[in-house]
């Protein structure tokens, strides 16, 4: 048995699957092709961080998750700038639309110092994209349903959103309970199509609203 000849043909497969596992290379900060405004049903994230501050009663449905810089061959970059830090200003400015201010300090570290934006503009390209997609009245808090087809939110986004187009979004479940929505907007933060990279995840039939907390 020839061992070296093994050990070479071991080593040659490893390194083809560490080849094949590395992530896509990341661009420099402002170099992405859209963004997605991530909303999430808060009483779904409540029901697994009971002790949160966004769910202390507060009636929240949903609320801003983020809004992330995307590439539209798939993936995103992350994490631009470690050095990066919100001002006392930028927290406050922060604190009108983010739920809590962990999210907020999160949210601009994994994905705001990648849109090639300072933090303030960052904010205030986040407060607009929020203020571009109308929540349906029919998943408001206290009025939602118990039970939808993750077809039917998506239909209710477009009627409220008749600019976004029939790929403009995605439903996002935890098993067979809603979790959020992702809309894809351009980087002038207009309504866009979303590539096969962003797309709907729940299992047919009804699934699961949890009630507001």
């Amino acid at each position: 048995m020839n061992c070296k000849a093994t050990w070479m043909a071991i080593c040659l497969v490893l390194a083809s699957m560490v080849t094949q596992a590395a992530p896509r290379e990341q661009r420099a900060a402002g170099d992405f092709d859209f963004y997605v405004l991530s909303l999430s049903w808060s009483p779904t994230f409540c029901l697994t961080h009971p002790g949160n501050e966004q769910c202390t009663g507060k009636g929240y449905g949903f609320v801003l998750h983020g809004l992330w810089p995307q590439y539209a061959k798939g993936g995103w970059p992350a994490s631009c700038d470690a050095r990066s830090r919100l001002s006392a200003e930028d927290l406050a400015k922060g604190a009108l639309i983010f739920p809590t201010q962990a999210l907020l300090k999160h949210e601009w570290a994994k994905h705001g110092t990648c849109s090639g934006l300072d933090a303030s503009r960052y904010l205030e390209a986040t407060d607009t994209a929020l203020a571009t997609v109308h929540i349906p009245q029919q998943l408001q808090p206290f009025n939602v349903p118990n039970y939808m087809d993750a077809g039917e939110i998506a239909a209710l986004f477009r009627q409220s959103n008749p600019a976004m187009g029939n790929h403009g979004m995605a439903v996002i479940c935890k098993g067979k309970v809603l979790s959020e929505v992702r809309v894809c907007l351009s980087k002038e933060l207009r309504f866009a199509g979303c590539p096969k990279s962003v797309k709907s995840q729940c299992r047919g039939g009804d699934i699961r609203i949890p009630v507001q907390r």
